[in-house]
């Protein structure tokens, strides 16, 4: 089997219902040289069942990476599954991040060596989350501002992200004050780099082990390139049971040695040695 252009890792937890929203969003890309390969930190057998269901309707091969459930691991599956991609260039997002129909375009006409990409997503309140069919997505009608609105949506400056394309789109991304920092729910970079600076640190837990992967990265010499204007993702609402005054003070004086010590790998990611 040909192996594909690009990978598109997406991490899930027994979300099912969020996950399958999302996989429906990738079978309307604009373009098909990408695999998906999901990174399950031990979801429940439903998920695994709706995975081999999906299989065999969507365009494109999709991998389903899992371990048993131990808690908090997002960042040992993500190892896994970075070594499970064929594509000498990663896209990462989330399980609960459903793409715009040219998501995966945008990323790759705009992939360049010696950068990284910083994508956007655009948060939904829970009613509208639940609200979205299989046809809105296949439609692309759920990045629509007209029809969010009239589901409720509050008018907002961010509503810019799903109004501007083109020309309009890449004005915003420069003049946009965000730092570009690799953002786990929308960034993409060579696979090659990812393996240099040896993928997440797997002690990091909940809230920050993507951005500490971009913070290695640049010390690396990787550049970053701001597209959150460009590729889009809608994230639907969820619980955040994770997040707590300990792992974040974990992850915040992991990410503090990394800056001030300019670590460009890591002894705790996908090589041990």
């Amino acid at each position: 089997m040909k192996a594909p252009d690009i990978s598109v890792i997406i991490s899930t937890y027994n979300s099912v219902e969020w996950l399958k929203k999302v996989l429906w969003g990738y079978n309307t890309q604009t373009i098909n040289n990408f695999e998906v390969v999901i990174a399950d930190d031990g979801s429940r057998e439903e998920t695994k069942t709706a995975i081999e269901e999906l299989k065999k309707v969507v365009n494109y091969s999709i991998t389903h990476v899992w371990h048993k459930d131990n808690g908090f691991q997002k960042s040992q599956i993500l190892n896994k599954a970075i070594v499970e991609t064929r594509a000498p260039y990663i896209i990462m997002s989330d399980g609960d991040c459903i793409p715009r129909k040219d998501f995966v375009e945008i990323h790759n006409n705009y992939k360049e060596e010696g950068y990284f990409l910083s994508g956007g997503y655009f948060k939904l309140p829970m009613n509208i989350s639940e609200l979205i069919s299989k046809e809105d997505i296949e439609t692309n009608k759920c990045f629509s501002i007209s029809w969010l609105k009239k589901h409720g949506l509050n008018a907002s400056f961010k509503n810019n992200k799903l109004r501007f394309t083109g020309f309009g789109a890449k004005f915003l991304n420069t003049v946009t004050t965000t730092k570009a920092t690799w953002n786990g729910h929308n960034s993409s970079g060579w696979k090659k780099d990812i393996l240099a600076v040896n993928g997440f640190d797997e002690r990091m837990q909940y809230g920050g082990q993507d951005r500490e992967l971009g913070e290695r990265l640049v010390n690396l010499g990787i550049k970053t390139k701001q597209i959150r204007y460009s590729a889009i993702v809608i994230h639907l609402d969820h619980p955040r049971g994770y997040a707590n005054k300990e792992s974040w003070k974990i992850n915040n004086d992991i990410r503090k040695e990394t800056r001030n010590l300019k670590h460009k790998t890591t002894k705790f990611g996908i090589n041990k040695e």
